[in-house]
């Protein structure tokens, strides 16, 4: 018997915890900031993620630049030895066989040059700067609010 008044007065205690509004707002509070808590660090993941993919981005762009800039030196001297042999039996003078070369090579390394930074710009384009995940999970608590208020 009383085992069973300890049953019963476990069971009224717990009717009157699940009355009590003021310890359910508390309760309700505690969770939204727990749920704001859990958004904040998903949006900053995201955002951590987004930066890290827009740095490796900019850093091939930066490689992309150098490595033209590079054989552009290189090949416009290799080129313009070149050309100059082409025109040895023509009325040119010798500095200007050198700038048929160099304009020749300038303009081909521009053009490869000119391809890798918009291949990688196009890359940067196709990255959305919306936190995707972030904005799907807030979307679904906005949805869950409307539906409990």
């Amino acid at each position: 018997m009383a085992d069973s008044r300890s049953n019963i007065a476990a069971w009224e205690k717990r009717d009157d915890e699940r009355r009590d509004l003021p310890s359910l707002v508390e309760k309700l509070g505690g969770d939204l900031a727990k749920l704001f808590d859990q958004k904040l660090a998903l949006l900053r993941i995201e955002v951590k993620e987004e930066v890290d993919e827009y740095v490796r981005g900019s850093i091939l762009m930066l490689a992309g630049g150098i490595v033209a800039a590079i054989g552009f030196a290189l090949a416009n001297i290799a080129l313009a030895f070149a050309v100059s042999t082409l025109f040895v039996n023509t009325a040119f003078s010798q500095p200007a066989k050198y700038a048929l070369g160099f304009v020749i090579t300038g303009v081909a390394y521009l053009v490869i040059g000119g391809t890798v930074v918009l291949l990688a710009k196009n890359r940067l384009a196709k990255q959305a700067l919306v936190p995707k995940r972030t904005v799907r999970e807030l979307e679904k608590d906005k949805q869950w609010l409307q539906r409990e208020l």
